[in-house]
């Protein structure tokens, strides 16, 4: 169901029943794992978390470590941040 590297490749999805009884396969949102942050990077404005995964963690489909080791929910909310913390590339 999940891409290898996903961060919800883990994660047991299960089945809820909607009121209209459309039953549909969910899963929980992972707890963020701690990783240390080793260096800051001045993000452009046109710069996407993928890019900057990519060069720092080798992976653009790692975005995702970014936004945990900035405590962000999303890749949106990360993406107004100025500086983003770059995390160690192991986890």
């Amino acid at each position: 169901m999940f891409f290898p590297g996903s961060r919800y490749i883990n994660m047991v999805p299960y089945q809820i029943t909607r009121k209209d009884g459309t039953v549909i396969a969910v899963t929980r949102l992972p707890q963020p794992l701690p990783n240390p942050i080793v260096g800051f990077f001045p993000r452009l404005n046109s710069q996407r978390l993928d890019a900057i995964a990519a060069h720092f963690l080798s992976d653009p489909t790692t975005f995702w470590k970014l936004c945990d080791a900035n405590g962000s929910i999303s890749p949106d909310a990360l993406g107004t941040h100025r500086l983003v913390g770059i995390p160690t590339k192991t986890l």
